[in-house]
């Protein structure tokens, strides 16, 4: 085989894996903590890549309520995979919301969990595992 094109068939398979594992880094959450902010859903993304959700809560009683975004794993289809339905939770619920804090400190986090307000409790499992 001709080296140039050795050379390419090999970027070829290669480069692609490289832009996945960099497009996946989660080094902006704290995984060492959790956050838990009580709110009311305000909105939910369902799209391809990351599925957001959104909540205007406080991970502090006493602290006014602030825009929080939530960042989940996969799209659209991990929320249906988890259980949600485009009304359940619904926009206007009061929810409570679980994740990994950004860690610069802004109202954002990776998604572990959302409580409705029925007291269901969708939680992302991004590797389930075997049954």
């Amino acid at each position: 085989m001709n080296p140039t094109l050795r050379i390419l068939a090999c970027m070829a398979v290669f480069m692609p894996a490289t832009a996945a594992t960099a497009h996946h880094s989660g080094a902006m959450f704290d995984r060492s903590r959790t956050v838990t902010v009580v709110g009311t859903l305000k909105e939910v993304q369902w799209i391809n890549p990351h599925a957001w959700i959104e909540v205007v809560g406080s991970p502090d009683a006493a602290g006014p309520p602030v825009h929080w975004s939530f960042e989940l794993g996969g799209g659209g289809g991990n929320l249906k995979r988890m259980g949600m339905t485009r009304t359940n939770p619904a926009v206007g619920d009061k929810v409570t919301i679980k994740g990994y804090p950004l860690r610069d400190g802004r109202p954002g986090a990776s998604f572990i969990s959302i409580t409705g307000a029925d007291g269901h409790m969708f939680v992302q499992q991004l590797n389930p595992l075997p049954k």
